[in-house]
């Protein structure tokens, strides 16, 4: 199986590695998953490595991403159904669902990382013009046993339009929404929304870009059991950080 858009994909110029974020899960009580975010060699921000990526060579970076993930996941941790690896990838990367899985589905062989321990998650960032083509790419990615996510979610182009759209297994809540909820009643009354609809419709939220215990507190009482954020853990570089529970500060890059 080939694709245009596959083969014709420039080469990347720029080296890249990894840092992992611990996702915490409130009713089992431990870390829930990893989640992979792109760094360079040698430690560079992601916002760094972004810049020097050109839009022919989307598709070359976004592949790079998911393999380097597998990679170094597989050696930090040993591959379990129970544990999961969250990756970003750029739906307007994928040309093709199923030929554009192929390296994924190699790296996984190859490490022996199972496909149900892997969360695809896009952010409403990157703007989608054709939705129909998002729907396959969930449906192929589900097809292969992987869970889907939307990242940012309420701070991006779409939002409750793109899940009239399409149902993801999870949603990550964006940091702005969720900043200071404990002590703001409307953004108390978003999040109850989005948790109400999630819950309708059979998906799981995240809480991302957790800061204090407060925010922690309001957000556990608002039905979330899923957050992540450097309250809990900052990410650490080719490794994985222990929970820390409020001695990490800062913002989430």
């Amino acid at each position: 199986m080939t694709c245009t858009g596959c083969a014709s994909g420039t080469e990347l110029d720029v080296d890249i590695s990894m840092a992992f974020q611990p996702i915490y899960d409130s009713v089992a009580d431990g870390v829930w998953g990893y989640e992979a975010l792109v760094r360079g060699v040698d430690g560079e921000g992601a916002a760094s490595i972004l810049a020097q990526v050109q839009p022919e060579q989307r598709y070359r970076f976004d592949q790079e991403c998911r393999v380097k993930a597998i990679e170094l996941a597989s050696r930090l941790f040993p591959p379990s159904e129970s544990l999961k690896l969250s990756i970003n990838f750029m739906p307007n990367a994928v040309y093709e669902p199923a030929a554009c899985l192929r390296a994924t589905l190699r790296a996984a062989d190859q490490h022996g990382f199972p496909l149900t321990s892997i969360v695809f998650e896009f952010t409403e960032d990157e703007k989608v013009a054709d939705t129909e083509h998002l729907t396959g790419i969930i449906a192929e990615y589900r097809r292969r046993g992987f869970t889907t996510a939307i990242d940012d979610f309420g701070a991006g182009h779409a939002g409750l339009s793109l899940l009239a759209e399409f149902q993801p297994d999870l949603i990550k809540i964006d940091m702005l929404i969720v900043r200071g909820i404990d002590t703001d009643p409307a953004r108390q009354a978003v999040v109850a929304g989005i948790v109400h609809i999630a819950a309708a419709l059979d998906i799981r939220v995240l809480a991302e870009g957790i800061e204090t215990e407060g925010e922690y507190r309001a957000l556990e009482a608002l039905g979330i059991g899923l957050f992540q954020g450097y309250w809990f853990a900052r990410p650490a570089f080719e490794a994985l950080p222990e929970l820390r529970f409020g001695t990490c500060t800062g913002v989430d890059p």
